[in-house]
């Protein structure tokens, strides 16, 4: 596929496994929402410098969209927080946000590697290295690939380059594995027409034309097709400056 298909809310990326608008996953058997990478009070770990917004306002996304798909539960797959290191009082609000969508869902919290060897423990406190829904496993993807089992990771913040100034978050999947993007306002992504994108999928036996490109823009989904496509698209020599399609992509997404 050279362009985009239609936008939706909703697309699937596999048997059993539903992308969102909002750059979420879910499982509708088991009505699980997974949430990738939301590096929770990252204003505060980087320095204090910028205001506090970015948790209350993930968190307010999360519990929205749970309502609206009759979520059971939320499932992040690691990196909830930015650091395990935080004053007091972000670690406060971290709980506090937290604590909001325990008050309307199940929330259950994958450990990753942002969480550091405490696993953050005095701000997120239990956490899982896995868990399993529908016969997938859900992880955070930093450590050792789990061959032979149908995956769902985050850790890669999968995205497709528009140009060299923009680039918007994608998931990233198939059968086999499913990149969920981040939630963080704050990350440009990895390039997932990349080497470095190409060999972090040869990790988990996954090439680029077992998986296909979702990009997320404005809450919706734009399906592009099978990476392996897309990336010969993106070779192609000049004058080709882009892959046909992401111009009326540009205009779909309206100005900014």
């Amino acid at each position: 596929m050279s362009s985009p298909a239609a936008p939706a809310e909703r697309y699937a990326l596999a048997e059993g496994v539903v992308a969102l608008g909002p750059g979420l996953a879910f499982l509708p058997a088991s009505r699980a929402l997974i949430a990738a990478d939301a590096h929770l009070a990252y204003e505060e770990v980087v320095g204090g410098v910028l205001p506090l917004w970015s948790t209350d306002e993930i968190v307010a996304l999360l519990a929205a969209v749970a309502r609206s798909c009759g979520a059971r539960e939320i499932v992040f797959l690691g990196d909830i927080v930015h650091g395990p290191h935080m004053s007091d009082g972000a670690a406060a609000r971290v709980r506090g946000a937290l604590d909001r969508l325990r008050s309307e869902t199940q929330v259950t919290l994958v450990a990753g590697n942002h969480e550091g060897r405490s696993r953050a423990f005095a701000v997120l406190g239990e956490m899982v290295s896995a868990a399993e829904r529908d016969g997938w496993l859900l992880v955070h993807g930093d450590g050792q690939a789990h061959l032979g089992r149908r995956t769902i990771i985050g850790h890669l913040h999968p995205s497709l380059r528009l140009d060299a100034r923009a680039s918007v978050p994608a998931f990233v999947g198939g059968e086999k594995l499913i990149v969920v993007p981040a939630l963080s306002p704050y990350s440009s992504g990895l390039d997932c027409c990349s080497g470095d994108f190409a060999a972090a999928l040869g990790a988990w036996d996954v090439r680029r034309d077992d998986v296909a490109v979702v990009a997320v823009a404005a809450g919706r989904l734009f399906p592009f097709g099978s990476l392996a496509r897309l990336r010969a698209l993106f070779a192609e020599p000049a004058p080709r400056r882009a892959p046909p399609g992401l111009a009326r992509f540009r205009r779909k997404l309206g100005p900014g």
